[in-house]
């Protein structure tokens, strides 16, 4: 019966590929994504460890304080501790920075695994003088080495140390994206036994058997209370925070994803209802071979079967072809923005998506049949003999009321779909408009890894080195503005300090001091940047190691710290000695453009980076330049090699390309969901101008008696467009009413837009309709070209 109608059958299979293959592509990611258990032994009892501040949830854990945990807790079988770092890799070809993470001894044994070749770390190598030990990740062993089993017992060398290679991890390990790991108890320096510094350290642990995620909270807020107790100083207010590992690596886009998932099921069931309108439609012509079935002896059960079998053969071909478009949409989608969704390396077209697309046929085959089914089983029960008499060639006024409701749900889906991809789109550009604080056009940024015999060679040394590389940077032609900067870089690195303001009371422990930001730049990185100075001076050449100590603080700090005196000339102190006040500059969003004022940390100060003390292992420099052409980063590339050979570029980028990076999540959302509303309007139109074609095919007699009796072609038109406009109209009111619900559980993802904005709802709702009238439009247009004669040949 298929083949019979290649056209009907190829439309039909090609729509519901459409929406499975959607389907199954999203649900692939979800999979994926947040389904997909961690691949290592019981990952439900695997938790992200930090330290709970006063600003911050989950905040870094110090080192001593990780060690006390490691003893006083209950709960846990094991723990470990990890940070992000970067090494300069040199001695085998051209230099490169390579992340890093610094772990303890514990991190794979916590993990239950994470090795393909080689040894674990030991408990003796992570302390000051241990073996100089990595492994690595099988990337990098396949990129210097030819292969995991050649890299075994082979050197590396970081930062101009050797260090021999005893494992390579498994490849796209899930948990960090570093080629080196390296044990952190070597990492010895005063901070590191300091309970008041974070060092961005994080932790990781395994529930002991049968101990809950209650139970481990209670636990260590416990050791906390102690520990506070104990160093009143360092630990007083602060606590720890215990979250379950996968919902600490995909807890931010889960939301975003579930809705993703929910709108391409609209797109799957403006398929399926267009697929029952095409077949509702094709079954008004067998009529008269189905009442032939029934005068031979079929009853309805057959009749119904018949119907089904033939709908859910057209839905599992529709699903096959589906599944290949999954694998290719899934492709494409993660190639457009693959940093936006954790864990993508784990999305795949699985046995469990294999599943998904087979059920989904199945539903979708019988949910798309059983309208048509059962309305040609009603209209044919007992009056098969008169269907037979009239060559069945009419069609019930029951029949067309199910099109026109089917064609209603199609436009009220469509619309749900328009108006939330409508707000994502708002929201997106309502993000470019924000004001950073900087003006990020023509600003180029990039990490510098400092040779490691700098470090070692003497304060002044090392700062002559860095003011002479500065100098070299300023002077490339096309240069307007440059600065070396440590912690300076907003949406893409940021630091905090404690302080205190002379003058006032001194508070008795560091939980009970202020924090700020602190960035640490030169002269230049206000030009650089392209931040405004609102009131006082900025630093100079003179604010070095020799001079006064200054600071320079941000809008919001003087307002909050100051709201109702002169802040310029006021001092604070922030353990070294007091910093005077010398300057105030607008505030940067440091965060992200649209949730920066849900941070709780937003007041910001400026030190002169000369006045810092300590060797850098690495600096990051920001440059305005007149045009950011590629030429631009060749010459600075020249340039930071003659200044020396050991110097190492990374992470090259423009401001411009941060901002759009931290706008991907967002951009991801809008993209895929543009993507499913264009769907849907497209079968959304289809299917009313394929079901207004229908309707007017099946009543070109009655058009035709119209038209002798004297009507004329424009009443034809009208009469046609309010009959078409009825089912739009009533399927638009439905979407706006079902928007209004929906669109709130996307309150989460929008900025500067409402979840019910009314110019959002009213300009869809249009142009919703203004495509149905063209819909409409055209079947009508037809009706009017209509013979008389020909039509009532038929009577």
């Amino acid at each position: 019966m298929l083949r019979k109608n290649p056209g009907f059958t190829a439309v039909v299979v090609l729509t519901l590929a459409l929406g499975i293959g959607a389907n199954a592509a999203i649900f692939s990611i979800v999979n994926g994504v947040l389904m997909t258990p961690l691949p290592f032994p019981q990952p439900d009892r695997l938790m992200g460890l930090h330290q709970s501040k006063p600003n911050f949830a989950s905040g870094a854990i110090t080192y001593p304080n990780f060690r006390d945990w490691q003893v006083m807790n209950e709960t846990f079988s094991a723990m470990a501790i990890t940070r992000g770092f970067g090494y300069s890799l040199t001695g085998s070809g051209e230099g490169e920075r390579v992340n890093a993470r610094l772990v303890s001894a514990d991190f794979f044994t916590v993990l239950g695994g994470g090795l393909a070749l080689g040894r674990d770390f030991t408990r003796d190598e992570d302390q000051p003088g241990g073996g100089p030990v990595v492994i690595i990740s099988a990337g990098l062993s396949q990129r210097k080495f030819g292969g995991p089993r050649d890299a075994i017992g082979r050197s590396l060398t970081l930062d101009d140390k050797s260090y021999t290679i005893i494992g390579v991890l498994s490849p796209g390990f899930p948990l960090f994206n570093s080629d080196v790991y390296a044990l952190i108890g070597q990492w010895n320096g005063p901070a590191m036994r300091n309970r008041s510094a974070g060092l961005g350290l994080h932790g990781i642990g395994r529930l002991k058997p049968g101990v809950t995620l209650a139970q481990a909270r209670a636990d260590l807020d416990r050791v906390m209370r102690n520990l506070a107790a104990a160093y009143p100083e360092a630990n007083q207010g602060n606590g720890a925070t215990v979250i379950p590992l996968d919902e600490q690596l995909v807890g931010g886009v889960r939301v975003a994803l579930l809705l993703l998932l929910g709108a391409v099921g609209f797109v799957l069931l403006i398929a399926c209802v267009n697929v029952s309108n095409l077949l509702l439609a094709r079954s008004t012509g067998r009529t008269g071979e189905f009442a032939t079935r029934a005068a031979l002896g079929a009853d309805g059960g057959r009749l119904l079967r018949q119907s089904l079998t033939e709908s859910t053969i057209l839905a599992m071909a529709g699903g096959g072809l589906g599944l290949l478009l999954a694998t290719w949409g899934t492709q494409a989608a993660l190639s457009v923005l693959p940093t936006a969704l954790p864990r993508a390396g784990d999305v795949t077209i699985d046995s469990r998506v294999l599943g998904f697309t087979l059920v989904v046929s199945l539903i979708i085959g019988v949910l798309a049949g059983l309208v048509p089914a059962l309305r040609t089983s009603h209209t044919l029960h007992g009056q098969h003999a008169e269907t037979l008499k009239d060559g069945g060639r009419g069609a019930s006024r029951g029949r067309h009321r199910a099109q026109g409701v089917l064609v209603a749900v199609e436009m009220a889906l469509a619309l749900v779909l328009l108006i939330g991809s409508g707000l994502m789109i708002r929201t997106l550009n309502a993000l470019w408009k924000v004001e950073p604080g900087f003006r990020p056009d023509n600003v180029l940024t990039f990490g510098l890894s400092l040779p490691p015999s700098l470090r070692t060679a003497g304060a002044e040394r090392a700062q002559a080195n860095l003011n002479d590389l500065s100098d070299r940077l300023e002077a490339i032609p096309g240069v307007v503005a440059v600065s070396l900067s440590n912690s300076a870089l907003p949406l893409m690195a940021e630091d905090d300090l404690f302080f205190w303001i002379e003058g006032r009371p001194k508070p008795s422990s560091t939980s009970e001091m202020q924090m700020a930001l602190v960035y640490r730049v030169e002269p230049g990185y206000l030009t650089a940047m392209g931040i405004p100075l609102v009131r006082g001076r900025f630093f100079t050449d003179q604010d070095d190691e020799r001079s006064k100590r200054v600071v320079v603080i941000d809008e919001v700090f003087a307002r909050r710290h100051f709201p109702n005196s002169d802040p310029l000339g006021q001092r604070i102190n922030e353990g070294d000695g007091p910093l005077e006040i010398v300057g105030v500059v607008g505030h940067v969003k440091q965060w992200s453009l649209g949730a920066d004022n849900k941070q709780t940390l937003q007041a910001q100060l400026y030190e002169p980076f000369r006045q810092t003390t300590g060797q850098p292992a690495g600096v990051d420099v920001v440059m305005r330049v007149e045009s950011a052409a590629p030429a631009s980063w060749e010459a600075i590339r020249r340039v930071v090699s003659e200044q020396n050979r050991q110097n190492v570029i990374f992470r090259t980028r423009t401001m411009t390309d941060v901002i759009a990076g931290s706008l991907a999540a967002q951009r991801f959302s809008t993209i895929v969901l543009d993507a499913f509303a264009a769907a849907a309007l497209l079968l959304a139109s289809i299917g009313t101008y394929g079901v207004m074609s229908y309707l007017v095919g099946q009543r070109t007699r009655e058009l035709g008696i119209r038209l002798a009796l004297g009507a004329q072609r424009s009443d034809i038109v009208r009469l046609v467009l309010r009959h078409g406009m009825k089912m739009a109209l009533s399927g638009v009111a439905l979407g706006l009413v079902a928007a209004l619900g929906l669109t709130r559980l996307m309150t989460e993802m929008l900025y500067g837009v409402s979840a019910t904005d009314p110019a959002t709802f009213g300009l869809l709702a249009a142009l919703l309709t203004a495509v149905a009238l063209v819909a409409c439009l055209v079947p009508a247009m037809r009706a009017t070209r209509v013979d008389p004669i020909v039509a009532l040949r038929f009577e």
